[in-house]
């Protein structure tokens, strides 16, 4: 079975307030996180109407700070898949509701997703299809990804034996 990149497609709009804020006066990077986690949730289980867990997040790249007063929108899209498992990339913009200045990407981000059954095994996932050429880039360059992915888990499994002791020993 095949779906639609597009058939993933979320949208999540929140106002940035002083609770959100940190002591300059930007969206906590924290917070963003916390919006990022779920919209991409929401994407992955649009794609697999299933439960999911959330894998890893390969980075959060911020490239503008988000300010008090301005508003957050988060688009998320599954964009790559494997056999359970969803990549789901995420990109943040801002808005001043206060200007025309538009919309300004602030961060992007890329999520992996696998798809759980009610005992908790992993199930399999629909196969995606790219709506246009734009999201076939995505879909394409998505194995890449994957692999790199793979060898960063790999990577911190080596790491993990430095960490399982306590670090002042």
């Amino acid at each position: 079975m095949k779906k639609l990149m597009s058939e993933s497609y979320a949208v999540k709009t929140a106002n940035v307030l002083p609770p959100d804020s940190n002591s300059h006066g930007t969206l906590f990077g924290g917070r963003l996180l916390q919006y990022v986690d779920d919209i991409a949730a929401i994407s992955a289980r649009r794609h697999s109407r299933a439960a999911v867990v959330t894998a890893s997040i390969d980075s959060m790249d911020f490239l503008l700070p988000i300010n008090i007063g301005e508003i957050v929108i988060l688009e998320a899209m599954v964009t790559h898949t494997g056999r359970s498992s969803m990549e789901v990339m995420v990109k943040i913009s801002k808005e001043d509701l206060t200007r025309e200045s538009g919309r300004e990407l602030a961060a992007f981000s890329f999520l992996t997703f696998v798809a759980l059954d009610e005992n908790n095994k992993t199930i399999e996932v629909p196969k995606i299809e790219p709506d246009n050429e734009r999201l076939q880039w995505l879909n394409d360059t998505g194995k890449e990804r994957a692999e790199r992915r793979l060898e960063r888990k790999e990577h911190s499994k080596s790491l993990s034996n430095f960490f399982a002791s306590d670090l002042l020993e």
